[in-house]
């Protein structure tokens, strides 16, 4: 059996040139990182420029009060290196103050599910290690959008729409934010962020008086740490408001929460792979689930590793199950067995356990010397506060009433001529997420909702951990030298519609636009990430355009298909280069009309 060819049709040419390419998950975000390349300035220049964008024009999907991770090499060394940007559990933020909250889950909205804010912190020291320009350059274009207004997307709308009755009975804050009409901006609408224009303004006036641009940038993460931002923060966030369990609780954040945090560097988990190096942050994401996948499916022959058919669907969807148990029982910020989780032997005994009919168990494996956490499996939830009443539930199109988001962010990639290359995927702080602060013009995340109540989980809620962050980019190299920066917003389902595009590329030989428009699928097989943590045992998720005869043969096999419509999951952007040629690509997904890939 052949591997599916490609449909001749793409519904964007995947771009070519030598100068440099940026792709993310809006056009104005792409517009303004390929302005900062054009204009001399380098990746990581371009990247945070392009960072800072999204803040703006996606509000609904990432905000400055979240979180992000990045993947990067630079042009003197291909060495693959994250950028962590994931910030901890405050000190209070203890399973047994919750606990005694009268919770169960960690909230999937208000400030008690908010970890430390990383995104900006670890923008600004990318930035200061890595990039050529000065803040204020960079900070530009953000604070152009903010201050003067962009045309808000339908999305944005719709999302504010979905909470409007949690805004205005309970978030006044938000509704004032959000609608200051007292309605939802209709799409198109010119919205503006003064307040988060004025705090981007003190970032850059921070630094004024220091002699050096690296001295400049330390001021501005000194301000963003123990100024404004926090004492703002941590005073709104002590009044006890709504949270998606349907009861009212303060916030535990404290001053000293924000000013103990600082962004870092890790060293990249890396898998071999056909000839490729994967390289994924470490396991206190959700990456290295990717990188067992591929271990899973190393050892099969091509046509299991075709996501167009239905054997290649089913193998995928059953390997994906398997390694995605393993990161809810082995994962967290804590000691992780991870050279064993990705050894040969491991690899087989778990492709050993796909057959030929889906499984609707969980399944982790056995590692030595570590007990597997066995969360709780629960295909519906409804919180004691919600106990013989109606409860929220899910919204347009993964926000529900009560705030709670499942599974949506942003991301940009960049590659420039000299030879820099990031894949980032900032989010968190979604507009949802909890009561914004006036002072401010944004909220905190809601990341600790990834965290688990029941003690003895690697990812069990301890104040200074980092939450299991599902923000997963990715760099692949070959002979040591990077070729692609990589990524997806979609919670769960990042490293899913991933790997289906490293699959088509690596295996199937497709180009990047082929890749990332092909049909897609993705397992909800697995206890979800996002609260209220519910799993579909043999469920999966496809694209009608993978055919009524997969579909009709998956189902035969035992999955739980549920029909998504032709173009509908994933978010798939990325930037390519070639060694020996110097040819550089972009692509970026069609889906939603709204991520864009620009270069030259």
């Amino acid at each position: 059996m052949t591997y599916t060819p490609a449909g001749a049709f793409t519904t964007r040419p995947t771009l070519q040139g030598t100068f440099g390419m940026t792709a993310s998950t809006h056009w104005l975000a792409t517009a303004s990182a390929q302005a900062v390349l054009e204009r001399g300035g380098n990746a990581f220049d371009a990247a945070v420029a392009g960072a800072f964008v999204l803040h703006v024009v996606e509000p609904h999907l990432n905000g400055p009060g979240g979180d992000m991770t990045g993947v990067f090499t630079t042009a003197a060394d291909p060495t693959p290196t994250v950028l962590m940007g994931q910030g901890p559990a405050p000190a209070g933020a203890t399973r047994e103050h919750y606990l005694a909250e009268g919770l169960e889950l960690v909230p999937g909205a208000g400030a008690l599910a908010a970890a430390v804010p990383g995104a900006v912190d670890a923008w600004l020291l990318l930035l200061r290690d890595h990039g050529s320009w000065e803040l204020g350059e960079v900070l530009a274009y953000a604070i152009g959008y903010a201050r003067n207004g962009h045309p808000v997307l339908a999305r944005v709308g719709a999302t504010i729409a979905t909470v409007a009755g949690l805004f205005t009975e309970h978030w006044p804050s938000s509704a004032a934010l959000w609608m200051p009409d007292g309605r939802p901006p209709a799409a198109g609408e010119i919205i503006t962020n003064e307040a988060y224009a004025v705090v981007l303004d003190g970032l850059v006036g921070a630094g004024s008086g220091a002699a050096t641009r690296e001295a400049r940038i330390d001021a501005a993460r000194r301000e963003w740490r123990t100024g404004v931002v926090a004492s703002a923060a941590v005073d709104f966030l002590s009044i006890p408001h709504r949270h998606s369990s349907g009861t009212d609780h303060a916030g535990v954040i404290t001053r000293q929460d924000f000013a103990g945090f600082g962004a870092g560097y890790e060293p990249a988990a890396t898998y071999e792979f056909r000839g490729h190096t994967i390289a994924k942050t470490g396991p206190w994401g959700q990456g290295p689930a990717l990188l067992q996948t591929l271990a899973i499916l190393e050892g099969l022959p091509d046509d299991h590793l075709d996501p167009s058919t239905a054997l290649g669907a089913h193998t995928i969807l059953e390997a994906q199950k398997l390694a995605i148990a393993d990161r809810e029982a082995y994962y967290g910020d804590a000691a992780v067995p991870l050279q064993y989780l990705l050894s040969e032997e491991y690899a087989a005994q778990r492709r050993a356990l796909i057959g030929e009919r889906a499984s609707t168990e969980f399944r982790p494996g056995s590692v030595p010397d570590h007990e597997p956490f066995l969360p709780p499996l629960r295909t519906e939830y409804t919180p004691p506060a919600a106990a013989g009443r109606p409860f929220a539930g899910a919204g347009e199109p993964t926000v529900s009433r009560a705030g709670e988001t499942r599974g949506d962010t942003c991301h940009i990639d960049v590659v420039d001529r000299w030879g820099n290359m990031i894949s980032a995927t900032p989010s968190g702080g979604w507009l949802q997420s909890s009561p914004a602060i006036p002072e401010l013009g944004f909220c905190l995340g809601t990341r600790l909702q990834m965290t688990w109540l029941e003690d003895g989980a690697p990812s069990t809620l301890r104040p200074g951990r980092r939450p299991r962050t599902t923000l997963t980019p990715t760099l692949v190299l070959r002979d040591g030298e990077p070729v692609v920066a990589l990524g997806s917003p979609g919670g769960d389902q990042q490293d899913q519609w991933q790997l289906l595009y490293l699959l088509r590329t690596i295996v199937g030989g497709y180009t990047p636009q082929e890749a990332i428009d092909a049909p897609s699928l993705h397992t909800t097989s697995i206890p979800g990430s996002f609260w209220p943590r519910t799993w579909e045992p043999g469920g999966a998720v496809v694209e009608d355009r993978l055919g009524d005869e997969v579909i009709a043969e998956l189902e035969r096999r035992g999955h739980v298909v549920t029909r998504a419509g032709d173009w509908s999951l994933g978010r798939l952007s990325c930037v390519t280069a070639d060694p020996a040629t110097g040819i550089l690509q972009a692509a970026a997904n069609p889906r939603g009309a709204q991520g864009y890939a620009a270069g030259r």
